[in-house]
């Protein structure tokens, strides 16, 4: 016969087993929980950050009939408007806006110094520049996946490019353009009209002859 005292071990014993496992079961349920309440969140930010993207990339849709290079948006009550663009100066570290601009005519350009027909485009946008800057029209660079900033500085030096440009390496400014612009397709040039919509778009560089007369009819609109 087994004496009471080892009986009322033997159960303490087997509370404390069963305590223990379902502490552990609890704890498995727990950590399950977590995971499905983490990954939720998770999906559930993925999800507002790219609502948001949208959002900033204001009225433009960009849309090239039969793969087109060079679009024009008319007439110009059909033309989409950017999104909010700023980003550090290239050169002087300030805030630089497409914003800065209101009622003039924009020419945003997308470049990198690692570029070459890039190179082979700059003497023509500051041509075309220079010759269309008197009638309210700037000039607005982005540069992009330069992660060398002083070879990017080097470059608007060396090729004497005196309108400004807004540091991008990662090229988060370019979300003001929308979700379907060709962020690829570097160089790339955008006209925006006094409203700041965008009144054409070239997928390729270009030279002052291509370029200066399209500015030029803009800037002239009423």
């Amino acid at each position: 016969m087994t004496p009471p005292s080892d009986v009322k071990g033997r159960r303490r014993i087997a509370v404390r087993v069963a305590s223990a496992q379902s502490y552990r079961r609890r704890s498995h349920r727990s950590v399950r929980i977590l995971a499905v309440s983490v990954a939720l969140a998770f999906g559930v930010s993925g999800c507002a950050t790219g609502s948001d993207s949208v959002a900033q990339g204001g009225t433009f849709d960009f849309v090239a009939p039969g793969g087109q290079t060079d679009i024009l948006y008319d007439p110009p009550a059909t033309r989409g408007a950017i999104g909010a663009l700023s980003g550090p100066d290239l050169m002087t570290d300030d805030t630089l806006a497409v914003s800065d601009y209101s009622g003039q005519v924009v020419v945003i350009n997308l470049w990198g110094q690692w570029c070459g027909p890039c190179r082979g485009e700059a003497d023509d946008l500051e041509r075309a520049y220079e010759a269309t800057k008197d009638l309210g029209v700037q000039f607005v660079g982005i540069n992009v996946r330069d992660i060398q900033r002083d070879k990017a500085k080097d470059f608007v030096i060396d090729n004497k490019v005196s309108y400004p440009s807004i540091y991008d390496p990662p090229m988060r400014t370019l979300v003001a353009l929308g979700g379907k612009y060709p962020t690829s397709v570097i160089p790339s040039t955008l006209v925006l009209d006094r409203q700041h919509r965008v009144a054409a778009v070239f997928l390729r560089a270009l030279l002052t002859e291509d370029l200066q007369p399209v500015i030029e009819r803009i800037a002239a609109e009423k």
